[in-house]
């Protein structure tokens, strides 16, 4: 159990050198039991001519090709049910969790009874760096069932010592209601689910004042560091929000910020991160913005090597304002590239357009970008959509100035519209915020 500020302080403040060290003895392990085990690995390092005597350090796997979850989804058709980079026997399987499969089939990711305690930790981890205590009433909106998510918190809460609420992503009436009684505080789901939480409790005349909530932790999509975003959700909840981050593929929850707020923090005594620009494939000076890429030193079952995350962010090893000597991706996820929407030259996320409608007073917190064509000129359009509060608003005014404002966001002007507030669907779950109508 944890003691004072840090949950495993020997871990979470060793020295850069000994976690190096760690990191090189667990990596070299890793890679051995895979070419050992998984015809999977076998055939990608037989293509680059690469062995196990050849990845001694981190350092080396810059020569080891990535792994992308659309050659994961191939595999496992190839070869069902899980493809052949499982490495535990199965008499070592406990969990089967897939991915959400939001944008493709989902990938079938296997848990043996070591990597749920190991996720486990690492998962108790975070929730000690930012604030869960023994004696917390954990109100857990995170998805349960086959979603990662729900489970790995489920499970750290409890080692915790805490009392949860496993309310999963739903019912959002009896989010608020549980929020009263027994009044719970802590708060775990998505950010837009916690926003439209919040929007409830507005519609229901309950005051963060009438509720025990003291902090949150958001995460399955990217928002919680967004300025504007987390003021949102702190200031119509009442509490301290934080930022998290997981994988189906490579962990649930395994990186988050910690009460400074600086920054999602990296477990990396079980993680190799590397911030890889996606052009040269070449490792990004810190502080550069490239796409993650992480490897299993831990992982048991289904461990991936140079896992290609497909999101942008930044890498820092500076420590911490808290103490803490692991890295950290300062900013939280920067964008993702399967959302990247590039519209007459420029490219942008939508984090960049959230970012500025959540800045403004006067509209609802929903919001959706639509691309449709101009059969008649031949050219893309890009609207966003989003809900005004009052009735009484001048709308072309406010048009005017929300258009101003994206355009300086995402150096390209976007169509505006602007509907009334309650127009736009609500989200439980991961907000769907691109309606690409052109296919």
């Amino acid at each position: 159990m944890g003691r004072g500020k840090y949950y495993q302080p020997e871990i979470e403040t060793m020295s850069r050198k000994a976690l190096r060290e760690l990191q090189n003895e667990r990596l070299r392990w890793q890679i051995h039991r895979c070419l050992a085990k998984s015809e999977f690995y076998q055939e990608k390092f037989k293509k680059t001519g690469i062995k196990a005597a050849h990845i001694k350090t981190v350092d080396d796997l810059v020569h080891v090709p990535v792994v992308t979850k659309e050659e994961l989804r191939e595999e496992q058709v190839k070869h069902p049910p899980f493809g052949r980079y499982t490495v535990a026997p199965a008499k070592k399987w406990s969990e089967l969790h897939p991915s959400t499969g939001t944008t493709g089939a989902p990938v079938n990711t296997i848990w043996s009874e070591q990597d749920v305690e190991n996720i486990t930790e690492v998962t108790a981890r975070t929730m000690w760096s930012f604030g869960v205590r023994p004696g917390d009433v954990v109100q857990n909106g995170f998805s349960y069932g086959l979603w990662v998510a729900g489970m790995s918190t489920h499970y750290a809460a409890k080692r915790l010592g805490c009392f949860v609420i496993p309310i999963g992503a739903s019912m959002t009436g009896r989010q608020i209601d549980y929020m009263i009684n027994p009044g719970s505080t802590v708060l775990l789901c998505t950010p837009s689910f916690a926003i439209h939480i919040a929007e409830n409790m507005r519609e229901r005349g309950i005051s963060p004042d009438q509720i025990k909530l003291r902090l949150g932790c958001f995460g399955g999509e990217g928002g919680a560091e967004i300025p504007a975003t987390r003021k949102k959700i702190e200031e119509g909840l009442g509490i301290d929000a934080y930022d998290y981050y997981g994988l189906a593929e490579i962990g649930p929850t395994f990186a988050s910020e910690c009460t400074s707020k600086a920054g999602l923090h990296w477990a990396e005594d079980h993680f190799v991160i590397e911030v890889v620009n996606p052009d040269t494939m070449e490792r990004c000076a810190e502080g550069e913005t490239g796409v993650l890429v992480i490897t299993h030193l831990t992982r048991e079952a289904t461990p991936m090597i140079r896992y290609w995350t497909n999101d942008y962010a930044r890498y820092d090893s500076s420590r911490c304002a808290c103490g803490r000597t692991h890295s950290r991706s300062i900013g939280g996820i920067l964008g993702r590239a399967d959302d990247m929407i590039i519209y007459r030259g420029a490219k942008f996320y939508p984090v960049q357009v959230e970012k500025v409608i959540r800045s403004y007073r006067e509209l609802g917190d929903e919001f959706l970008i639509e691309l449709t064509r101009d059969e008649q000129a031949l050219t893309d359009v890009c609207t966003v959509v989003c809900e005004c509060l009052s009735p009484n608003e001048d709308k072309l005014a406010l048009e005017r100035r929300l258009q101003k404002d994206l355009r300086e966001e995402l150096l390209v002007t976007p169509v505006i519209r602007i509907e009334n507030f309650g127009t736009l669907e609500r989200t439980t779950f991961k907000a769907k915020r691109i309606i690409d109508k052109r296919k």
